[in-house]
């Protein structure tokens, strides 16, 4: 991997270097993740003018399951229990290999801390790097994608357990626990992101936070959860109905999410606008009365960072490319009922190479638990 994470650094230098920085500060963790193999708590990355550094805020000693950073890559711990802040050091280490100029990540960094940057480097040029490393963190090479397939892997088995137990009378916030308990139990780094579990009325609301509320004969059972794996995470959401059969009204709004979500997923080939995407999915729920409570979005990307670009909603910009993973996940929710959410992680892949590869891939069949 060490070449990978040197190719990747090249290419942000070749960036900094089109806009006039000779040198450049990462500080974001999940950038700085990427271009280093790992991010130790505090840790920063320095593209010097001779010589890149990581930049850690004191000793670094290894713990189990800690993520190695990238062996070509020099450690610099700061001296001290605290050792300071990192970033400053970097600072003033750029300035000593002689740079005139620094890029950094301005929507990253505190107003007090680019000041402080300043000041220990008064004739260092402080630059905008922008968005610039999560803009090449968008198309993920195949060990990005492999690292994502086993997360969605682990999350499918996880859901699929819980699906095999006695579901009524337990309460959103114990299913929830026990779902991320087994996540990690089946080789999980953790939790992608806070598992949401929500039934009867609650189901189906996008972000719902557990409560103690016990599922119950007839209700709509939603549940959104994901694995994070190597640091690479992926998402999954289902919605099941609990009881002998589901009523009228909840097959209905059932097909019509599959339907919204379907479109979604079929629309995802290299080119695409990211709009058009969102454009798919949403319209289907539009043509059914269903304009109103609409989520922002039917999708996002997903990488170090549950949410990453691309985005897929009415305003977004750019379009897709090969490799690029992403979730669909529309969802109606009807107050005081509930509602249907169904979420997949997919990679865009061009027809030639079978279409968008699907990574989460639990039944999607309205079952009767």
């Amino acid at each position: 991997m060490s070449e990978v994470y040197a190719a990747r650094r090249t290419r942000l230098r070749e960036y900094c270097n089109a806009g006039g920085s000779a040198a450049a500060l990462v500080s974001r963790p999940a950038n700085v993740r990427y271009l280093a193999g790992a991010a130790p708590r505090g840790a920063v990355l320095l593209l010097g003018k001779t010589e890149d550094l990581l930049v850690c805020g004191g000793p670094t000693a290894d713990r189990p399951g800690q993520e190695r950073p990238d062996e070509a890559l020099r450690v610099q711990a700061l001296p001290g229990v605290g050792g300071g802040d990192p970033a400053v050091a970097a600072a003033d280490l750029a300035a000593g290999q002689g740079a005139d100029s620094l890029a950094v990540e301005e929507h990253h960094l505190t107003v007090a801390r680019h000041r402080a940057l300043g000041s220990v480097a008064p004739r260092l040029r402080l630059a905008n790097l922008g968005s610039a490393v999560e803009q090449l963190r968008v198309v993920k090479d195949e060990e990005e994608i492999s690292c994502l397939r086993i997360g969605a892997e682990i999350a499918d088995q996880a859901l699929g357990e819980l699906l095999e137990s006695i579901l009524v009378g337990r309460t959103e916030r114990h299913l929830a626990l026990e779902l991320e308990r087994r996540l990690v139990d089946h080789g999980a780094d953790g939790p992608a992101f806070p598992t949401s579990v929500a039934t009867g009325p609650n189901a189906g609301h996008p972000g719902h936070r557990p409560t103690d509320r016990r599922v119950e004969e007839g209700d709509f059972l939603s549940v959104c959860l994901g694995a994070t794996y190597r640091g690479y995470r992926c998402e999954i959401g289902r919605t099941f109905v609990i009881g002998t059969a589901p009523a009228d009204w909840q097959i209905e709004l059932y097909d019509l999410v599959f339907a919204a979500q379907r479109a979604g997923r079929e629309s995802l080939v290299p080119g695409a606008a990211c709009r058009d995407v969102d454009r798919a999915a949403r319209q289907v729920l539009d043509s059914a009365g269903y304009t109103e409570g609409l989520t922002a979005l039917t999708g996002h990307g997903v990488g170090l960072e549950i949410d990453e670009d691309p985005q897929l909603s009415p305003t977004a910009m750019g379009k897709l490319d090969a490799c690029v993973p992403v979730t669909v996940e529309p969802g109606v929710h009807l107050p005081g009922r509930g509602g249907v959410r169904i979420d997949d992680t997919l990679v865009v892949r061009p027809e030639a190479d079978g279409g968008p590869e699907l990574l989460t891939i639990t039944t999607k069949e309205l079952l009767a638990l």
